[in-house]
Parts: C-alpha cells; sequence; structure tokens
C-alpha cells in the first residue's frame, strides 16, 4: 500500500509541477537557455524551466489598453524585444533575468500587427527580422510592406529601430494584400534565413517560401538577396494553406516539414505533414521584390514538391521535430487538443502514431511548440490558458527489452548496465541496445534455412538490434525441451548466431522449434516453424500463395523465375511475403470481393452488434478489418451469416471518437474495398413517456434523445439475479426516439432503465417506476339513447392510463361485445357497447398491455352482510376498551410520577452539561482545502441560467462530439439572428410576450437565459437591450412605488439583469470569493460532523439551522482511530492514517470519514464508499464492521444501525480498509440506503416512534427539549464565525480600491435612472442596488455553492445552515432596524450582535463604489467584447436560437400586432414572416 500511495503521490507532482494555468489565453511563448516566458492577455510571465514563476509584468490596465504584438528572445544579448500598440506603438528592451526591469523603451513606433493578425519574428543574425500583412495600406494602393528588417542595438546606423538602410527602408514589399505569414528561421551556418507564408489573390491561395543571404554586412544586401519558391501539397489533393512548421537538424541539405490544409474540416485527411528539401531555393514569385524595385512582377517557374507525405489527420495545428542520427521524431499538435509522436526513418517511412498526451477538452495546441533546450526529452506546449511540459519519451514504461524494442522508439533502448529501457543519455560506460535503421519493415527475430553436403540444416538467426558496446550473447535452440544444434556451429556474435543438426528432423514435415536468444541478463524466446524447404512445392504442379507464404515463413528462399521454394545459400535479410508473393495475387481462386453498404454505418465509441454488410464475392472473406487515423495496429472483427452478397459482423469499441475506413479481408490477407464507418458519442437520454408502468408489463414506453438509433436494446436491473432485457421496438427518425414494451416484473419500485450499446450499458433513467396493476373493483350497467353504457369501478392509482392502452370486453353467455372507451378518470373506466339495448352483461374482460382481468356481476348482498360484521365488531370493541381502560389508569398515575422525578434529573444534568461545553469547546477547523474544484464558465452559467438543469439545458452548451448540425448556425437561425439584432423588434418581442397572460413567470426566465445565450457573443448588445427594458420597466405605472423595483423575477429583463450580473462577475467570484466561500462550506461539513449526525434524519448536533438541531443525541465519545489501507492478497497493509469519529458513529459515517480524511491528506480520493469494507482488530483477528447483520438491535419493527459503540470499538482501535474489487470473495452488501423505506425501516440516533420499555435503554432520553440545546447553534457559530465573515467581506470588499467593472457601471446606470425620474430619496437608491446585486446575485451563490465547484453535494442539513448566513447577508443591506425579542427566530437572534457592524459595512461599501472614478463607455465595451471573446464557441447559439423562434411563433399575431402599435418599420413584419415561414419548411423537413 506504501508503494502503492508513493506512486500515486509521484504521479500527482509530475502532473502539478509539469503544467501552469494562467489568468488569460497565451498569446505567444518563447524558451531560453535558462529562462522561459509566456505572453497573455495582460501579463509577460517569466519562468524557469520547470514552469515556477519568478517574475510578472503587467502590459495592460483598464485605463491604458495594450496588447504586446512581438516577442522575442536576444539570448546573445541577455535581452528581450518586446514591441506593442500602446500610444501609435512602442518597443521595449527588457533584462532577461528580470523583465521587471527596462533597459530601452522607444515611443511611437509599431513594429508588429495592429490587429490580432500572425506575424513572423526571428534575430536574422545583427537585425530582427518581422513579416506581417501591412495594416497600414490604403484601398489604392498597389505595393505593400510584408518584411521589415530592423536595428536591435543603439550602435547599427539609425539606432535601435531603426528600419532605414543605406537610402533606404529595409523592406521587402509584394503586390499581394492577403498576405499570412506562419514561421520563419535563420540558419547559422550557412547564415541565410527563410520566411514561410500563405499569399492569396483572387485565383487562388498558395504558400511561398521567402529565403534571404544572412550572411550579408548591410540591410540593403540582405533584402537585394532575395529568393524566392512556390511549395506544393499534395499528390492526392490541393492543400493550398499552409498551417504550421519546423526545420529538421541536418548536415548537407535543409529539411522542413510542414502541415498543410485542403480547408475541409469534414474531411479526415484535411491535414497533410510533408517534408521537403529547402536548400537551394532559386528564382522569385509574382509579386514579391525588395523595395524599389520594378517591375515586381518577375517570376520563375520553380515550385517545390515534398520528399515525403508522412501523416494525414482531420486538424493538425502545430508541428516540433528532433533529429536522433538517422532518425526523426516529428511532435505534432491537433485542434483538439493532442500532442502526437511520430517517428521517420531515413527513408521518411512513418512508424505508428502514439498520443503522448490529450486535453479534458477540445483545446487546440498553440501553433508554436519548443522543446527543453536543457532536458530535451521534454517539450512545452501551449493550449489556451495553459502551459505544460511534455515527457516526449516513456522508455521507464517498458520493462523487458523485448517490449523496450517493440515500442520503435529510436530515443529508447535497452541499459545492459541498469537493466532498463532508457534514454542513451542515461546509460553510460555500458552497452545500450536500440533499434536499427531498418526496424520499421523488420520483425524482431529473422531466420535463413541453409542446407549443406553432409546432409545438414543449419539454421541462422538474426535479431533486429544493434548496441553502442558488445553486449554478452547466446541462442539456444530446443525441440521439446531437447536440445538441437550438434555444436559444430560458429559462436555467437551480436546479433547472430546459428545452429546446425540433422536434416532428418525435417523429413515428418513441419518442426516447431524453441529459440532462445540471451542478451545480457534478458532472455527472448520465440517458436519458430521449419520446414523442409524442397518439399513445400515439390509435390504441386502450380505455385499457390498459400505455398509462397509457407516458404518465406520457414526460412526458405523463394525463386520467382521458378515458383519454387529452395533452401537459401547463407544469413541474409529475411525476404518480405508482400513483396515476394503479390504476383501470385491473381492466381488466388476467388474472386475480388466489393463492399456495397454497410447498416448501420454509425457507431458510438463502445461499438455495435449486428451489423449488416452487402457487396459482391464474400464467400471467402475471413474477418473484417477497421483502422483509424490514429491506429497502428487495425482492429479486426470475425464475420458469421455469411453468404455471397451478404455478412454481419460486430463493430468493436473504440477509445477516439471519428470516422474508420473499414475493408474486407481475404485468405490472402490482403484487404478490399474502404468503406467509412463513424464513431460517435454514446447515446443519452433526456426523457422517457410514460415514466410508470403496472407489474404485469406490455406498456409502450418512449425514449427520447440525442444518438437513440445507436442503442441495441434495453434492460431493467430488477435485482443481482435478474436483469431483464427487452429488445428495442422500433426508431423514429423524426422525433429522435425509440420504444419497446415494459416486461413483467412481480413487485413494485423504482428501477434504473439501462441501454445496452455494443457490450456496454449506460443508464437512461435512475427512477423507472414499476407500480401494481390496475384494480378493478366492479362495474354496472346503464341504458343510454340505443347504446349500452358499462361504468368500470377502478381504485386510484398513479399510471395515468390513456384509452389507447384499455381494450374491454363484454360477455353475456357465449356471446362478446366490444366496449368503446368513451373515458379514463382516477377512480372509474366508461365505456359504451354501440347500438345494443336489452343486454344483459354477465362479465367483462379488460386487456390491458400484458394484464388480463375478468370481472364478473354479482349482487349488492355481500356487501351488507359484510357491514353488519363490521358494526358487531364494532360494539365489542368499545365495551373491551372500556374495562381495560379503568384498570390501566392506576398504573399510568404510578409511572407518571417516577417518570417527572427522572425527567427533573435529566434536565438538571443536560443544562449543566451543555453550559461546560459552551465554555470549553475548541474550534480546530482546517482551513488548508487544497485546491479548489472550480466549475468551468459555462457550466456555471447553465446552472445560473436554467437551475432545473432539464434536457434544455443540456443542448446549450457545445460537447466533445456533439453533431455538428446541431450547433451550426444554419440559414434560418441566421435569419432569426439578425431579426433580434433589430433593438425595436427585440423589444416589442419582449413586452408582447409578457403582455400575455398564459406567459408564466417560468417562461420569462427561459426566454431570458435563451436571449443570453443567442447574444452572448455581443455582450455590448445585449447590455444596451436591457438598459432599454430596465428603463421601461421603470416608467410602467404597475411601478408606482419606486422601492418594490427588482425585487422579485417577475418580467423577462429581471431575468436579464441575473445572467448579466454572472456573466459579468464570473471572474470577480473565482479570483476573490471563491476561496472564502469554499472554505466556509468546508468548515461548516467539519463542524457538522464533530458532533453527533442522524444517518437517517441527518439532524446533527452542532448546526446553524433550528429545524436540523438533533436534541435526541446519546452519550459519545471521541475516538482515534488507526486506520490501515490492504493493499494485496497476503494481508499487507499500509502505514496507519489517523482518523478522528465518535462512538456513536454508523459504520456508513466511519467510511465517510475515512474516505474524507484520506483525501484531504494526499489530495485524491481512495475509492468509491461502495467499493470498500472495514474490518476491527480484535484479539488478533479481523472482524468485518457491517451497518447491519444479525446482532443489530430491533425494536418493534425498526432496526438499528450499527455503531462503532455496538461493535465495543475503542480509542486507538486499529481499522483496516479492504477493496471489494482486490478481495473479491469480500464483496461489499449494498448499503441500505438504497432501500426506498430506509428511513422507515432503520433508525439511529432520532428514537422511533414506537412504544419501548426504557427500563431496557437507559441511555435513552425520554424527553427533550431543543431549547437546551439551542448553545450547540451559538457554538457552531462561533466556530465557523471568521470563515463567514471572511466571505462577507471579500464580497464588499475594494481590491485594489476598484469594485468590478459591471458593479460600478450598474450602479452609476441606476444612478442615473434615478435623477432621470427626479427621485430623490437615498433610500431608493439604496434598496435598488441591494435588489440588482445581492439579492439577485449573491444569495444565489451563497445558497447554491455547487453552482460555482463541482463534485460538491449539497445536502438538505447544508442548505438550510447556507439559508442562515444568507438570510444574515441580506439582513446587513436592509435599511429596516431589527426588533428582536424571545419569540424572535433563532436565525435571526443568531447574528443580531453583528448586523449593526455588517450595515456600517455596507453603507461604507455602497459610498466607496459611487465616489469611484465612472466607467467609460470604451472600457465597458472592451470589457464586454473580451468577456464574450473569452467564451466564444462555448454555447449553442444554434440551439438557444431555435428555441427562442419556437416563443416567436407561439405569439406571432402578438408580435405583429406590436410591431404595429410601435409603428415600427414594415421590413421588421416582412422579416419575421420570412423567418416563419423558413422556420415551418424546416418542421415539415422532420425538426420539432
Amino acid at each position: 500500500m506504501r508503494g502503492h500511495l508513493l506512486g500515486v503521490l509521484v504521479l500527482l507532482k509530475y502532473c502539478i509541477c509539469h503544467d501552469v494555468n494562467f489568468d488569460g489565453d497565451i498569446k505567444d511563448f518563447v524558451v531560453g537557455n535558462s529562462t522561459l516566458f509566456v505572453l497573455t492577455d495582460h501579463r509577460l510571465h517569466q519562468m524557469t524551466h520547470d514552469l515556477n514563476e519568478e517574475k510578472r509584468k503587467d502590459i495592460t490596465n483598464a485605463t491604458h489598453h495594450n496588447r504586446v504584438n512581438i516577442l522575442v528572445l536576444f539570448d546573445v544579448n541577455g535581452t528581450l524585444i518586446t514591441c506593442g500598440t500602446f500610444e501609435d506603438g512602442y518597443c521595449e528592451v527588457l533584462d532577461i533575468n528580470d523583465i521587471t526591469n527596462s533597459i530601452h523603451y522607444e515611443r511611437k513606433i509599431l513594429v508588429g500587427p495592429r490587429k490580432d493578425e500572425k506575424y513572423v519574428a526571428f534575430i536574422d543574425g545583427r537585425y530582427l527580422l518581422v513579416g506581417k500583412k501591412d495594416e497600414d495600406a490604403k484601398a489604392h494602393d498597389t505595393r505593400f510592406s510584408v518584411v521589415t528588417l530592423w536595428n536591435i542595438l543603439q550602435s547599427q546606423t539609425g539606432g535601435i529601430f531603426s528600419r532605414v538602410a543605406e537610402g533606404s527602408d529595409a523592406i521587402i514589399q509584394s503586390t499581394v494584400r492577403d498576405v499570412e505569414f506562419i514561421d520563419g528561421f535563420q540558419r547559422v551556418s550557412p547564415s541565410e534565413s527563410y520566411l514561410f507564408l500563405n499569399a492569396k489573390t483572387d485565383n487562388e491561395n498558395k504558400v511561398l517560401v521567402l529565403w534571404m543571404n544572412s550572411s550579408k554586412g548591410k540591410k540593403k544586401d540582405i533584402i537585394k538577396s532575395l529568393k524566392a519558391a512556390t511549395i506544393q501539397c499534395c499528390s492526392d489533393k490541393v492543400r493550398p494553406v499552409l498551417v504550421a512548421s519546423t526545420v529538421i537538424s541536418s548536415v548537407k541539405a535543409v529539411i522542413w516539414a510542414g502541415v498543410f490544409s485542403a480547408q475541409n474540416q469534414q474531411d479526415p485527411e484535411n491535414n497533410a505533414l510533408a517534408l521537403y528539401d529547402i536548400s537551394n531555393v532559386q528564382g522569385r514569385v509574382k509579386g514579391f521584390c525588395p523595395i524599389g524595385e520594378t517591375p515586381c512582377s518577375s517570376e520563375s517557374d520553380r515550385s517545390i514538391k515534398p520528399l515525403s507525405v508522412v501523416f494525414k489527420y482531420s486538424s493538425m495545428s502545430a508541428v516540433a521535430a528532433v533529429r536522433n542520427g538517422p532518425w526523426i521524431v516529428l511532435f505534432i499538435g491537433t485542434s483538439d487538443g493532442q500532442l502526437i509522436k511520430l517517428v521517420l526513418d531515413e527513408k521518411f517511412t512513418p512508424g505508428c502514431p502514439i498520443v503522448l498526451y490529450k486535453s479534458d477538452d477540445e483545446r487546440a495546441v498553440f501553433p508554436k511548440m519548443h522543446f527543453d533546450p536543457v532536458d530535451f526529452k521534454y517539450i512545452y506546449i501551449a493550449l489556451r490558458k495553459q502551459l505544460r511540459r511534455v515527457s516526449v519519451v516513456s522508455c521507464a514504461n517498458y520493462s523487458s527489452l523485448k517490449d523496450c524494442r517493440a515500442a520503435l522508439d529510436p530515443l529508447c533502448g535497452w541499459c545492459l548496465n541498469s537493466h532498463r529501457c532508457s534514454t542513451q543519455d542515461e546509460c553510460s560506460d555500458t552497452s545500450w541496445v536500440s533499434i536499427p535503421t531498418n526496424s520499421l519493415q523488420t520483425q524482431l527475430f529473422s531466420f535463413q534455412m541453409a542446407e549443406n553436403s553432409f546432409r545438414k540444416i543449419t539454421l541462422y538467426l538474426s535479431l533486429s538490434l544493434e548496441s553502442t558496446g558488445n553486449p554478452t550473447f547466446s541462442c539456444a535452440f530446443t525441440k521439446d525441451s531437447v536440445k538441437l544444434c550438434d555444436g559444430s556451429e560458429p559462436p555467437s556474435v551480436f546479433p547472430n548466431c546459428s545452429c546446425s543438426f540433422s536434416d532428418q528432423l525435417l523429413y515428418t514435415g513441419g518442426s516447431k522449434v524453441s529459440a532462445t536468444v540471451n542478451v545480457g541478463n534478458q532472455n527472448i524466446t520465440e517458436t519458430l516453424t521449419l520446414r523442409n524447404c524442397s518439399s513445400i512445392t515439390d509435390n504441386s504442379p502450380n505455385a499457390s500463395y498459400t505455398q509462397c507464404v509457407q516458404c518465406i515463413s520457414s526460412g526458405c528462399h523463394w525463386s520467382s523465375s521458378s515458383q519454387s521454394c529452395k533452401w537459401t545459400q547463407g544469413p541474409g535479410p529475411q525476404l518480405n511475403i508482400q513483396d515476394a508473393c503479390k504476383y501470385l495475387f491473381s492466381e488466388m481462386v476467388y474472386k475480388d470481393p466489393e463492399i456495397l453498404s454497410l447498416k448501420p454505418n454509425k457507431a458510438s465509441f463502445h461499438g455495435r452488434n449486428n451489423v449488416l454488410l452487402t457487396g459482391r464475392n464474400l464467400e471467402s472473406i475471413t474477418k473484417i478489418r477497421l483502422r483509424g487515423d490514429l491506429d497502428c495496429i487495425p482492429k479486426e472483427s470475425p464475420v458469421f451469416d455469411r453468404s455471397s452478397d451478404t455478412l454481419r459482423f460486430h463493430i468493436p469499441p473504440s477509445e477516439t471518437k471519428g470516422t474508420v475506413k473499414v475493408c474486407v479481408v481475404t485468405p490472402d490477407d490482403r484487404c478490399h474495398g474502404n468503406s467509412i464507418i463513424t464513431y460517435s458519442s454514446q447515446p443519452s437520454c433526456t426523457g422517457i413517456q410514460p415514466t410508470v408502468t403496472w407489474s404485469s408489463g406490455g406498456r409502450e414506453i418512449h425514449v427520447q434523445g440525442s444518438n437513440m438509433e445507436l442503442v441495441d436494446s434495453f434492460s431493467i436491473p430488477f435485482n443481482k439475479k435478474k436483469n431483464e432485457t427487452v429488445p428495442k421496438t422500433q426508431y423514429n427518425t423524426s422525433s429522435e426516439d425509440v420504444w419497446f414494451h415494459s416486461p413483467l416484473y412481480g413487485g413494485s419500485g423504482p428501477f434504473k432503465l439501462l441501454m445496452n450499446v455494443g457490450n456496454t450499458t449506460v443508464v437512461c433513467v435512475e427512477n423507472f417506476l414499476y407500480k401494481p396493476d390496475p384494480e378493478f373493483t366492479g362495474f354496472s350497467t346503464v341504458q343510454v339513447a340505443n347504446d349500452l353504457q358499462v361504468n368500470i369501478q377502478k381504485k386510484t392509482d398513479e399510471l395515468n392510463l390513456s384509452m389507447s392502452e384499455v381494450n374491454v370486453t363484454a360477455l353475456q353467455g357465449d356471446q362478446k361485445y366490444k366496449c368503446v372507451l368513451e373515458k379514463i378518470e382516477s377512480n372509474a373506466v366508461i365505456c359504451k357497447i354501440k347500438g345494443q339495448s336489452g343486454v344483459t352483461v354477465d362479465s367483462l374482460n379488460i386487456i390491458i398491455g400484458d394484464m388480463s382481468k375478468n370481472l364478473e356481476n354479482r349482487s349488492g348482498l355481500i356487501y351488507l352482510l359484510i357491514l353488519v360484521a363490521l358494526i358487531v365488531l364494532i360494539l365489542l370493541g368499545a365495551a373491551v376498551g372500556v374495562i381495560f381502560h379503568r384498570k390501566s389508569q392506576r398504573q399510568l398515575n404510578e409511572r407518571m410520577n417516577k417518570q417527572l422525578e427522572m425527567l427533573e434529573s435529566n434536565i438538571r444534568r443536560d443544562i449543566r452539561q451543555e453550559f461546560v461545553d459552551l465554555q470549553t469547546e475548541k474550534s480546530d477547523l482546517i482551513d488548508n482545502v487544497g485546491a479548489i474544484p472550480f466549475l468551468d464558465y459555462k457550466h456555471f452559467a447553465l446552472k445560473i441560467f436554467f437551475p432545473e438543469a432539464g434536457p434544455l439545458a443540456a443542448v446549450m452548451i457545445r460537447d466533445i462530439g456533439q453533431d455538428s448540425e446541431k450547433t451550426t448556425v444554419d440559414e434560418k437561425c441566421q435569419a432569426f439572428a439578425a431579426l433580434i439584432r433589430d433593438k425595436q423588434f427585440l423589444s416589442c418581442f419582449v413586452h408582447a410576450l409578457e403582455e400575455q397572460k398564459n406567459f408564466s413567470i417560468k417562461d420569462k426566465c427561459k426566454v431570458a437565459s435563451l436571449l443570453t445565450l443567442a447574444l452572448h457573443g455581443d455582450l455590448l448588445y445585449l447590455t444596451e437591450v436591457m438598459e432599454d427594458l430596465l428603463q421601461s420597466l421603470m416608467d410602467q405605472s404597475s411601478n408606482a412605488n419606486p422601492k418594490l423595483l427588482l425585487r422579485r423575477t417577475e418580467s423577462i429583463v429581471e431575468k436579464l439583469l441575473t445572467n448579466w450580473m454572472s456573466i459579468c462577475l464570473y471572474g470577480f467570484l473565482r479570483e476573490s470569493v471563491g476561496q472564502p466561500l469554499f472554505l466556509l462550506v468546508s468548515a461548516l461539513t467539519q463542524q457538522i460532523s464533530k458532533g453527533p449526525v442522524d444517518s437517517v434524519t441527518e439532524k446533527a448536533l452542532y448546526t446553524l439551522n433550528e429545524d436540523w438541531l438533533l436534541c435526541q443525541a446519546q452519550d459519545f465519545e471521541a475516538l482515534k482511530l488507526k486506520v490501515v489501507f490492504a493493499v494485496g492478497t497476503r494481508g499487507e497493509v499500509s502505514e496507519p492514517l489517523e482518523v478522528n469519529a465518535l462512538t456513536c458513529d454508523t459504520i456508513q459515517q466511519v467510511k465517510e470519514k475515512i474516505l474524507q480524511t484520506f483525501q484531504r491528506k494526499f489530495g485524491f480520493l481512495y475509492q468509491q464508499i461502495r467499493d470498500i469494507e472495514i474490518e476491527y482488530e480484535r484479539e488478533g483477528k479481523f472482524v468485518m464492521l457491517q451497518e447491519v447483520d444479525e446482532t443489530s438491535e430491533i425494536r418493534g419493527h425498526v432496526t438499528m444501525l450499527n455503531t462503532l459503540k455496538h461493535y465495543q470499538v475503542g480509542d486507538g482501535a486499529c481499522i483496516k480498509v479492504i477493496t471489494t474489487k482486490v478481495h473479491a470473495p469480500l464483496r461489499s452488501q449494498s448499503s441500505v440506503k438504497d432501500d426506498e423505506n430506509f428511513a422507515v425501516k432503520y433508525f439511529h440516533l432520532v428514537d422511533p416512534d414506537i412504544d419501548t420499555d426504557l427500563s431496557k435503554h437507559p441511555e435513552k432520553k425520554a424527553l427533550k427539549f431543543k431549547e437546551m440545546y439551542l448553545t450547540k447553534l451559538l457554538s457552531t457559530k462561533v466556530a465557523v464565525h471568521s470563515f463567514v465573515e471572511n466571505l462577507f467581506r471579500s464580497i464588499w470588499g475594494m481590491p485594489n480600491n476598484r469594485a468590478p467593472m459591471a458593479v460600478k457601471y450598474f450602479f452609476d446606470f441606476l444612478d442615473a435612472q434615478a435623477e432621470r425620474k427626479k427621485i430623490t430619496d437615498p433610500d431608493v437608491l439604496h434598496i435598488w442596488k441591494t435588489n440588482s446585486l445581492p439579492l439577485r446575485f449573491w444569495v444565489n451563490i451563497l445558497k447554491n455553492p455547487n453552482f460555482v465547484f463541482s463534485d460538491m453535494e449539497k445536502t438538505p442539513h447544508l442548505d438550510g445552515c447556507l439559508s442562515v448566513i444568507a438570510q444574515a447577508f441580506m439582513d446587513s443591506f436592509s435599511l429596516a432596524e431589527q426588533h428582536l425579542g424571545k419569540h424572535s427566530p433563532t436565525n435571526k437572534l443568531l447574528y443580531a450582535k453583528d448586523i449593526p457592524q455588517y450595515k456600517q459595512e455596507v453603507k461604507s461599501y455602497y459610498s466607496l463604489v459611487k465616489d469611484q472614478t465612472s466607467i467609460s463607455s470604451q472600457e465597458l465595451k472592451i470589457f464586454l467584447q473580451e468577456e464574450s471573446k473569452k467564451h466564444q464557441n462555448e454555447f449553442n447559439e444554434s440551439a438557444a436560437l431555435r428555441e427562442l423562434c419556437k416563443f416567436m411563433l407561439r405569439y406571432f399575431t402578438e408580435v405583429s400586432q406590436k410591431l404595429e402599435q410601435m409603428d415600427a418599420p414594415a421590413r421588421l413584419k416582412e422579416d419575421m414572416q420570412n423567418v416563419k415561414e423558413l422556420f415551418e419548411n424546416m418542421k415539415r423537413s422532420g425538426w420539432s
């Protein structure tokens, strides 16, 4: 266990030390010899190579907006060059050891791009070379400056940051306006510079390389040395756009790798990575020339074509390379956050791509990646706000020489001295065994068979390995454990050996020989199949492909001229089967198969069963092969139900989503066809209808959700032994739902409904209810005109039967009549027998699903007899009761006197004990909780916008693998989006909706949140709309009393204000309020668990809320347990962990405290609580502790949960934790809390409501007064008081003496509205501000911390405590004076003394905000634009627009009338009609 924990902790440390998150997006980063510099939106960070921050420098603020556009490291000079946009541009030289130390500052100079355009900048010998688009060009200009050489030393002609050359500027011009620079570098020897860019003209896109001779002394000469060429990619399709590139170190040539794009994101081969030799760039390309050269149009026809295309993928975004001898190792970053490693041999043949890292979300890897200059085993990659230092080698993962070689990683080899797989620099003074240059095409073992004249066979064995030294090496060959070799062969010399033996071994046919090779201390064994080479084809008139394969795999030589198998002439390379035998493919007896279709051709990543493949010539197919972009080894699936034109197979699971290619395999191992299967997300349920069924089953259940066509069947786990599977009946493509008939179950209760997807089950709903069958008690008939009406009585149930589900047949003797359903009520079913009169119904047959019920027409006499019997029983019972009452009255008086004396004694003792506890209790809450698990922005926003978290909320965010069609803003949505971006229309739309009586408050909140999402990309416009609607709300006559404004959420704009505050204050919430809030919740949880907590009612001795106060706590003692963790099946345990517990804790509570203590100490969860059991060491043996067992105390029909006191566990006891996964025989019992009647069948500290003999339970308090325990509320308040105050002051605090920008702006807006309305009462403004900020936003956060933090369970008890704190928070903002007395609620009394101080702090806060400098419209604009940009593409704008449009269509007439009332332009009605037609067309085509 110690080793396991240590390994996990080391892994955690590794992960933490090798990544860092910043407060803004990473714009650029550079790596120096000793330091790393990271540029974000607002700061420049100076960091060590292991990502520890040394210095930081702010580059922008709210009043002085600046964007750094040049970041270049001048390592030789010990400086860092930065340039930016502040004050019409500047450049600054910073000290490389301290970026806060500015060496030189130059104003009024713009070196980098003015906007957020791509650029290239690097030190070109003695100058700074910058390539960028000319943003200052006028519309009529025909030449544009694209490359400039700048001075970087004050001693140079013109001074530092001058571009002046000898008589003119050092500039390369272009006649192409639209250019995009991607990459560039300088080669040291010889000194030459390369620039790579995309050039876009009206006709085409081109990738260009510009070359300059950097060895020239003058800038003018460097510019004039310009040469250029076009780079082409590729032969399969045109990819005219360069995405990223890197140079590969080489002695003779300049090898360059580029990522090219066809600009089709749906194409799985959209990007290609190609290698080029750019050593000899000659000529020019049209439109690029030095300044002053005319004409600028000369062009040579030279273009550079790839040496090799080594990798194709859908979305590459970055590439870096390192050379290791003849090997090239490429590292590829992707747009979905992956880092891929690809090895190339000396012929540029690629190996298997390996994913080194994958981000949790789909953040693109930044185009620049840098190796650690000190330790090349690490590479730095940036993903939006995160910088990671990723290890590029994983040699330590391989435990043997065979595994190390199988990795085919040229950076890894087997170190014979240290007996491990390592890099070469880690293996000194010993042999390092690695892969040879041809290992990508060869197996580890190859062998040849030669026959000599002495009737002997010699087996020559060779290993595909090479070594830096002379390792000890030997071979041994055995057959059936008997030594094979006769000893005449020469000694073994690494990596070759041989074995001679008699040819008689091969006379009887093939022989299997075991070859064991020893390299150092490593043994590698391989089984070789040896055959007589001459006999393989001797008996066959015609050679076959199978014989050729058999010949080569047996170490023989295949002669293509004679088509025969022969002995080899001695040691040599073993032939490749595919190359040697390919000409025999055509001689196979079967026809080439074809694939025509796959049904279905879509699966989730869990796979899919029973796929039908239709084609031709399928008789000879042996298996199906599936290969994805990153699959080294293709997946294979066997076939079944095969015929000439159809077969079936199962799609295997996949770890990744996307498309894979499918082909069919014939016996010659060739693959035919090229179909596509798409792996997508797993099916997801959004609901079922109906949600309840009856016990007999047969009810039609409809299941709604996404990707439902991927469901194979449904299953319902009724219990551990019975798991009922029901097939999927049908899939409806228009409604995207499926349905099935519920199976029979002879009971009731809630069960999970599971979807079977491939070989995996996915939970659809947690509560699928089974209720008893509907119960029919009788029926009566009545004649209605010509029809006979049948009234069937039934008991009220919760099944909500529909008329289509009930089938009634009436019987008169043998005659049957159909009874047509008229109505179903809660207690009756009414049907009619049409056209029948005078019919006497003897019985009814009622069929509902699989249930059948017969009702007989009985006389009413039986009911009269039952009534008489009941009356007699009641009279007898009353007589017996009177006699018994008189006798027991005397006994009761005697007991009452004794109990009153005991009660008085107990009350005295309890009051004294509570006083002692209040004065002596200590607060030892832990305020260090480690990393805070914040929810990311989109999930936080979703909880605020849609707190009910229904199906609608799930589709409002973009997630991995989401259907692109559902997130694409199509023509319909674009038209509606344009409509709501007209402020007049949007205002009429909102007012028209709110005027409708059937437009509920829930609808208003929904529309406000949908508007927020639809306009999230333009928060400035959303703010303007909100202001207009607020002014309109203030001007309404219904708001004559201004103090009631914004008090409740009764309008769209009020919910809109809540959402707006949440968006704008999310950053402040995370930076300033998040930690105090998390600490408060943690402190409350710890304080509650310090005392007894009733496991059934969840009431606790320590609480803030009187309703959750436990006033029946028995005597308890604190225990310190020594907890050890079982780490194996042989009794090994870890070091003990000290855990605090109470004698009254249940076994479940003890498990929770153990896991909480473990997580607080080590920073991660040990196991889920269901996966562990605990044992108590008693007299050297461990006893299993269970919640309920045969020793549990039972009172009446209620069972008491076992506690530590029940098991007599004392202080310092040893508890062992075992996991059910490791100790399979010790599977834990399911928790009693899973029982739906848990609260009725079990009790813990709160006594059950039954008569009990108190003499048997002296610890049980017969009577408790809650008021005796109110001091516990006070002690809890004292314990968490500092956390509450820290939280309150973080909310109304002023970091850097400035309120959040949104708060200042909105408070100023309210001030302006009060002035407009001529409101002079300061109380009104105070109430407005209170209703808009603390009441509308902060109280919501205080009461729902699960909106802010992930994996936080908000129990009802915790919710009650947070409500008390939230009440105190709002009382602090109240202007009314509190008058409290003995009858006041405790939640008011608890903070009564603190509220006056808080009120003063609140008034001071409001005053400071008002005195703060006003926010300019430009500052607000920048702030809102940045917020929109931060979270672009996180929400599903298309879904929000579709839902909004449903409201417009529902109230189309009312909105049109409102537009007419407001004299809106006629085009708005036309646009609205157009949108309506577009969406109605979509509904007709299947959208709902």
